[in-house]
């Protein structure tokens, strides 16, 4: 499973709105077959392990991340696949977190006569496809929150620099970051500021898209969201000019034009066009409007051995009274170089 797992991290970043999945076909101990999950659209783990193992697979044993799907969409259902070469056994780690669809394949599976062992490294498996659970259950992206702060909460000194307050290695963490997920998120005042392009580096063929709010439409069109060719998503304020739709759309940016900026509508329509995992590297409005609206479900916090003091720019916006402050549980730490880094989920969410 460990080798499944490591063929469906391959993925990351690239599959959604379908999950990361990987297989291997075993037979006499042997790994002789690999697959995972591209992107969607195109085969699923099971049938590229089954093809890489050829007729060796007949009597093996295929050991998968996920339950093998038993519908019909873009691609034909894996318990097909699985009868369809003679396997003798499947090996799961996770059962499919659609309640529609949950064990539904599992069942076909052992109504067939083929061996089913379920919950190997089924919490590792199901921490992989966290996002696609999430998205399936709620209709919305799972949103991980990315801080770097002093260790004072700060974002940035009184005159708006925050490049840098975290060090080389922390940054080379956020572009692996940025790797694995399928959206990016930032503030309009990030964008005027900084005119971040927010592609990984280095991509590895990895082309999230850029998700920036401008409710008014006055960022730049020069910026590099916008012009640089890769994917955006542009949300607008319903008094925005059509002459501005079409401006973005020319430049081949998607327009999302909403009645109001609540963001929990916008997750539910960015959820129903596929987005699975937004990863939000602020400012400190965006932060604290998403944790306000409780739609943050992870945050991975940097913190920096420095202190600004008052005159620093605050991590978030708004604030809480202690009896109604969101609540996360750290589930990770380390250090990166000088930097402490924690990942924290919210505590319903675990």
């Amino acid at each position: 499973m460990q080798e499944a797992l490591a063929e469906a991290r391959k993925g990351l970043g690239f599959t959604a709105p379908n999950p990361a999945v990987g297989a291997v076909v075993v037979k006499d101990g042997q790994i002789i077959g690999r697959g995972y999950h591209h992107k969607a659209g195109t085969p699923h783990a099971e049938p590229l392990a089954i093809k890489d193992a050829g007729a060796a697979a007949r009597g093996a044993t295929i050991v998968v991340t996920l339950e093998p799907c038993s519908t019909t969409g873009r691609m034909p259902p894996c318990t097909q696949a699985v009868l369809a070469a003679g396997i003798e056994k499947v090996v799961v780690g996770c059962t499919d977190p659609n309640p529609a669809h949950a064990g539904r394949g599992l069942d076909i599976l052992r109504e067939a006569g083929v061996e089913v062992v379920t919950g190997v490294l089924e919490t590792e498996c199901q921490d992989l496809i966290r996002a696609f659970a999430h998205l399936q259950v709620t209709g919305r992206p799972y949103v991980t929150l990315k801080l770097a702060t002093t260790l004072d909460g700060r974002i940035a000194d009184a005159q708006g620099n925050s490049q840098w307050i975290s060090g080389p290695a922390s940054r080379d963490r956020v572009q692996a970051l940025r790797r694995s997920v399928d959206a990016m998120l930032v503030g309009t005042e990030t964008v005027l500021r900084d005119d971040p392009s927010l592609m990984p580096r280095p991509q590895e063929g990895h082309s999230p898209l850029r998700i920036i709010p401008d409710r008014q439409g006055r960022l730049p069109l020069e910026r590099k969201v916008f012009s640089d060719g890769h994917p955006s998503c542009c949300l607008l304020g319903p008094d925005v000019p059509d002459s501005r739709l079409r401006a973005l759309e020319e430049l081949g940016v998607a327009v999302l034009q909403v009645h109001s900026f609540s963001w929990t509508e916008m997750m539910k329509t960015l959820g129903q066009r596929g987005v699975q995992h937004i990863l939000c590297e602020g400012g400190g409005q965006l932060a604290g409007a998403l944790l306000k609206e409780d739609l943050v479900q992870e945050l991975e916090w940097f913190m920096a051995p420095k202190i600004l003091g008052g005159a620093g720019l605050p991590a978030m916006g708004g604030g809480w009274e202690l009896s109604e402050a969101p609540e996360f549980e750290p589930v990770d730490h380390q250090f990166f170089g000088e930097d402490a880094w924690m990942r924290l989920r919210k505590r319903a969410d675990l």
